[in-house]
């Protein structure tokens, strides 16, 4: 598995309710997309910096995505161009299901 880190600034502070709607705007576009197994959207204490956190079962699975029109929809939305920084996730521990995942 696969953990990407995407983050990006916007042009002035959001609060949390509008930041909110935005992020929740954008969430049919993962719903059920091939590879993803988890997101979370984030937002900074400052407002400003945003992001999300990406839970892939491959870099493959995630590089579909991670394409120029990616890019260019989250740099028209929020204001930035997005980074990406990617991490491997050997091992999951899950409390809302009481579990723990292991690679293959």
């Amino acid at each position: 598995m696969i953990t990407a880190f995407v983050q990006f600034k916007l042009p002035k502070p959001v609060p949390l309710a509008e930041a909110k709607r935005l992020f929740e705007a954008s969430t049919p576009k993962y719903v059920k997309l091939p590879g993803l197994i988890r997101k979370y959207y984030l937002l900074g204490d400052d407002g400003v910096s945003a992001g999300g956190v990406y839970l892939w079962e491959s870099r493959a699975a995630a590089e579909k995505l991670y394409n120029a029109e990616w890019r260019e929809r989250v740099t028209a939305t929020y204001g930035s161009a997005p980074t990406i920084s990617w991490f491997n996730c050997p091992v999951i521990v899950d409390n809302l299901v009481n579990d723990v995942t292991i690679a293959a």
